[in-house]
């Protein structure tokens, strides 16, 4: 599909449609070269990342699920309920967003009205 031009050191510098007089040379779309003069191939490094920050919206969209009973977790087959609620765990470890405090209704009790302004 592209016309490529190039520079001195054999590089791809110009893609083009139809050819012209400093680019005759023609490759494929998805050739290497092409595919990298474009923006790059995608690592295997880069997949990785993609995909951790995937995961954890694919967590998010469960627990909205399950919040909402759309989804009801031993709907999962059983590795699959093993595999969140592990994720599920370590994420409250490693999260670095307080977990919000139980309702204790401590606060019910306290009358601080007779503390006045303080």
């Amino acid at each position: 599909m592209p016309y490529v031009q190039r520079d001195r050191h054999g590089r791809i510098a110009s893609l083009f449609r139809e050819p012209r007089p400093e680019a005759v040379e023609y490759l494929a779309g998805d050739d290497h070269e092409v595919r990298v003069f474009l923006g790059g191939e995608p690592t295997q490094d880069g997949f990785e990342r993609l995909d951790a920050g995937f995961v954890r919206v694919l967590e998010d969209l469960v627990d909205l699920m399950l919040e909402r009973h759309l989804l009801i977790l031993t709907d999962l087959p059983a590795p699959a309920q093993e595999k969140w609620l592990a994720r599920k765990r370590l994420r409250q470890l490693t999260d670095s967003t307080p977990l919000p405090l139980p309702d204790t209704g401590f606060a019910d009790i306290i009358d601080d009205t007779a503390f006045g302004k303080l």
